[in-house]
């Protein structure tokens, strides 16, 4: 009751519960969660893909933040610095040094994390003499926040539309999508089609205009769009060419996510800058920030330019004592070794779900994948918003939940299944988890066939 009267969700039509109550989960155990009702559910999506090391570790990194605060409860990382954040700092430099990336600065959050990059961004090129540098390039479907600098880099009309006009200029190219693509089986004229048009793109908008391309390494929005062969190659010679900075953004793909600590690793991605959040801390305290690497650090290390951004609660000392603890325990427990070894595993059980005649594609990697869901599989032929909306909120969004899964449900671009279980997960769990989707989209079929 105090939820139906007092607490506004987060992108949540309260229309669905009018005539229910809002599902309230009280414990986590393992890789699952457990529903005031005492309904246990598969945590198939890490709370929000963020949840990487499950359920099971609140009493080691408790122990932790109870140390810190003990210790020192706060102090702002403006003009002072405490060793939490600087430890932190630095393992996550080690981590990102493959990548050529050993600065930090640390926000709350991955949209904080995408407007502080936007920032260094402008001030960088205006550094090097080059002011009036202030349009991004971005993708259609990928979300990158929502406040209005970050709202501004996403790709989805019924987010941005809103809260238009906002206010950095923002051009769009399209996503990774090969299932969508007239060249998507041929993978080298696909990636030169994209490049192409990204080319194009800036062009358009002026080579000496454009400050950023922003792009996930495997986009979320749209269902887990992976990058073809020599795609990220591609994006870092045309922004060379044309002394445009190039972002990663890893709020979901960084620790491990993809089986790396940072996803540009898989795809030899070599971007500017990178900014991170979710997984910093395994979702146990709000944690964000970005990476660069000394060529854009110069400007605001070398005392030439002061970085005009701040946040009271940049590298707070309860988050980053809670983030040294999570990632003691990624390295102790080889998490991310558990996802490059049981990735193969995964993908051959959701590939069997292509025996069931809704599904069109499952794509992905690491414990980051979707399940496409169509209306004709030899057309490729999508739902309607009426057919998407029933599919996944009437059939597939209870029986998922009855047979104890959580996961997501998306129709913002093509309707999918969105799949990312804790990077704990074991063989047991993942094939739970398949089996209970397989099972849902069987009866699913079944009462599509029906109508």
């Amino acid at each position: 009751q105090q939820v139906r009267d007092h607490l506004l969700l987060n992108f949540t039509s309260l229309d669905h519960f009018r005539e229910s109550d809002v599902p309230v989960i009280v414990r986590g155990d393992g890789c699952y969660v457990v529903e005031s009702t005492g309904h246990r559910l598969i945590d198939g999506l890490s709370g929000l893909f963020c949840s990487n090391l499950g359920h099971g570790h609140g009493d080691e990194i408790g122990a932790a933040a109870h140390r810190q605060l003990a210790e020192l409860a706060f102090v702002p990382t403006w003009y002072l610095a405490h060793p939490s954040a600087a430890r932190f700092a630095a393992r996550l430099a080690e981590h990102a040094e493959p990548l050529g990336l050993d600065r930090v600065f640390l926000t709350s959050g991955g949209g904080e994390a995408v407007e502080a990059a936007w920032k260094l961004v402008r001030q960088w090129h205006a550094a090097n003499g080059e002011p009036q540098r202030r349009k991004a390039i971005c993708r259609r479907l990928a979300y990158h926040g929502t406040s209005l600098g970050a709202l501004s880099f996403t790709g989805l009309p019924g987010t941005r539309h809103p809260f238009e006009p906002l206010p950095v200029p923002t051009a769009f190219v399209q996503a990774t999508n090969a299932y969508r693509h007239p060249l998507g089986s041929d993978e080298a004229a696909y990636t030169r089609a994209l490049l192409d048009e990204v080319e194009a793109v800036i062009q358009w908008e002026g080579p000496d205009q454009v400050a950023m391309v922003l792009a996930e390494p495997v986009q979320n929005s749209g269902g887990s769009f992976m990058p073809p062969a020599g795609y990220w190659a591609g994006l870092r010679e045309i922004c060379d060419r044309h002394g445009i900075l190039l972002v990663a953004d890893e709020t979901i793909t960084a620790f491990g996510r993809l089986g790396h600590w940072f996803g540009s690793s898989r795809f030899d991605a070599r971007p500017d800058l990178i900014t991170f959040a979710k997984g910093a801390t395994a979702a146990h305290a709000p944690l964000g920030g970005v990476l660069m690497g000394p060529r854009v650090a110069e400007p605001f290390t070398s005392g030439a330019v002061m970085y005009m951004h701040g946040l009271t609660f940049s590298g707070h000392p309860l988050s980053t004592a809670i983030g040294n603890a999570a990632l003691d325990v990624y390295e102790r427990e080889s998490v991310l070794a558990n996802v490059l070894a049981l990735e193969p595993h995964l993908k051959r059980g959701l590939d069997e779900l292509r025996r069931i005649p809704l599904v069109g594609d499952v794509r992905g990697g690491g414990f980051f994948w979707a399940v496409e869901l169509v209306r004709d599989r030899d057309t490729r032929e999508t739902f309607d918003s009426a057919e998407a909306d029933w599919l996944l909120r009437q059939v597939l969004s209870e029986r998922f939940h009855d047979l104890g899964l959580l996961c997501r449900l998306d129709d913002r671009g093509d309707p999918v299944i969105q799949l990312s279980p804790p990077l704990v997960a074991d063989v047991a769990v993942l094939d739970r988890i398949v089996d209970i989707v397989g099972t849902g989209l069987e009866e699913a079929w079944a009462a599509w066939s029906a109508r």
